[in-house]
Order: structure tokens, then C-alpha cells, then sequence
């Protein structure tokens, strides 16, 4: 039985929450049953996902980016699985990055599965990212809740998004289940769902349903995908505009702010706060281990 302890915290952006496993040498084993539970609101700690700190050099997935950020975010959805990216996770990692003294106020790089991510840490204590391009695949996509189906665009942001465009938010149903998609074949691993209203120039509301942890409060990949897919409907787009385009996207959890370049380059604003600290009991983790 192990008698090492495992130091977590707590965070969360826009109420996207996440438990926090610094592990600088990827010294401890995260299987997916383990993480499952980690993220198990009534029998663990609770999140929407879990934010692996790791040395990049001391991870096999990430050696190869060691040279351009130190710290890989090894994340995982609440299900165990693994996720090439999530937005309010990345602001919520370098926020622990520094309250733990390792990076300071500025900028700092953070290698993710979706590439190596710039954020700025603001003096006022915002957090903004530089998101990457968005690629939009021309496979369509429809989705459906209940009798309703809509067409939506295909966004992916190092992960993949299918965003519709709905006359009201409670269209999306309850969302305990993933809404149904196809084909099924564009999206082979699974997909985050947007849904979208608008609430006046340049500012859209949404709600999402995450792959591998369901209906979350906030989404910062996602409302990247939104910003894009709006811009693109609204005749926007800023390589054809030569013109950069912001839109405010309110979340059920929050509010971020999304720009869009002409370059193609993505940046989302928002807020992330670590709101506890503690260890998890050695012996518990055993037992999860078999």
C-alpha cells in the first residue's frame, strides 16, 4: 500500500471546476477509474475534469514540446478519458502555475495534446490565451434533441465542436444525455455540442454538452467555436474582413470574451480561481487501484 501522499486543489473558470494533481515528475498513476472517481461529486473530491501538472520533459507525450514550455497540462475529462485541450482548464493550470511561485504575472507557454498554448497572466487577474487557429471541417453535421433537429457548423479548436444555433436555450432539453449527432462518422471520438442564442451585437449565449463529462457551466474551447461559428453566420469572418472580431459569449458559468485575427489566431479572456488545497488519503487511492 502506498504511504505517499497526494496533494490536490481545487479550481474552477467561469465555474468550469477541475481537481488539480501537481505531479511535476509523472511520478503518480492517474488510470482512468481513478480519475473518474477524483471527479465523482458525492464519492470524491468533484470537477468537471482533471488538470494533470507535469514537467513536459517528464512526460512522454509532451518531450518533444519541452523546449517551448516547460509545464504539460495532462488533461482528463471527469470520465477518466483523455482530451487533447480544454480552454478553462489551461486558464485554471496557469493559475496554479503561479500561485505555486512557478511562473510569474506575463506571459507563459503550456503544452497541451492540442500544441503548445501562450497564456498572459494580467496584473488585474485576468487570464488570456492564445486559443490557436480554428480549423472548420466541411463534413456537415446535424443535431438533435427530442423532435428538433438542427444543422450545425463543424468547428474543431484542437478538439471537436458541432454548434448550433437555436431560437431558445431550453431547446437543448436537459442535456443529462449527450444530444444525438450525425453522421456519427465525422465525429469518431465523440464531440462537444454548442447551443446558441443571440443576446445582441457581437454577444451570443450558450449552453454545452462536454464529451465525457455532460452538460458543464462553461466550456472555453467551446466558446471559442462559438465565436467563430458566429462570425462566419454574421459575415465576419476576419480573414475576409481584414478586421479583427470580438464576441462576448455568456456561459451559464460566466462570461468570456473571444477575439478572433486576422491571422487566424484566437484569443479567450476570462477569469480562474483556486478555491482549496488539500491531500487525498493514500489509502483510499489503493483501493481504487484494486
Amino acid at each position: 500500500m502506498t504511504t505517499s501522499q497526494i496533494a490536490f486543489l481545487k479550481g474552477h473558470g467561469t465555474e468550469n471546476d477541475f481537481v488539480i494533481v501537481p505531479d511535476p515528475d509523472n511520478a503518480v498513476a492517474l488510470p482512468a477509474p481513478v480519475v473518474a472517481r477524483l471527479c465523482d461529486r458525492r464519492a470524491g473530491i468533484g470537477g468537471d475534469g482533471l488538470l494533470h501538472v507535469v514537467r513536459s520533459a517528464a512526460h512522454p507525450e509532451a518531450r518533444d514540446m519541452a523546449d517551448e514550455a516547460e509545464w504539460f497540462m495532462d488533461y482528463r475529462n471527469a470520465d477518466g478519458s483523455i482530451a487533447e485541450m480544454c480552454g478553462n482548464g489551461v486558464r485554471v493550470f496557469a493559475r496554479y502555475l503561479q500561485r505555486s511561485g512557478s511562473v510569474e504575472d506575463g506571459d507563459v507557454a503550456v503544452a497541451t495534446r492540442g500544441g503548445v498554448k501562450k497564456v498572459h497572466l494580467a496584473k488585474n487577474g485576468d487570464i488570456t490565451v492564445s486559443m490557436g487557429r480554428a480549423e472548420l471541417p466541411a463534413a456537415g453535421v446535424t443535431v438533435t434533441v427530442g423532435d428538433r433537429s438542427w444543422d450545425a457548423r463543424n468547428v474543431n479548436m484542437g478538439n471537436p465542436h458541432a454548434v448550433a444555433f437555436v431560437d431558445d436555450l431550453a431547446h437543448a432539453g436537459d442535456l443529462l444525455s449527450e444530444p444525438s449527432f450525425g453522421p456519427a462518422a465525422v465525429y469518431p471520438d465523440g464531440v462537444n455540442i454548442e447551443f446558441v442564442v443571440d443576446r445582441g451585437p457581437r454577444h451570443v449565449a450558450m449552453r454545452v454538452h462536454e464529451r465525457g463529462s455532460g452538460e458543464t457551466r462553461s466550456c472555453g474551447t467551446g466558446a471559442c467555436a462559438v465565436a467563430v461559428a458566429a462570425a462566419r453566420r454574421d459575415a465576419a469572418d476576419p480573414a475576409l474582413t481584414g478586421t479583427p472580431v470580438t464576441y462576448t459569449v455568456d456561459l451559464p458559468g460566466g462570461t468570456l470574451v473571444i477575439t478572433e485575427h486576422p491571422h487566424g489566431e484566437i484569443e479567450m479572456t476570462g477569469p480562474a480561481v483556486i478555491v482549496a488545497e488539500g491531500t487525498i488519503d493514500p489509502a483510499w487511492i489503493e483501493t481504487l487501484n484494486g
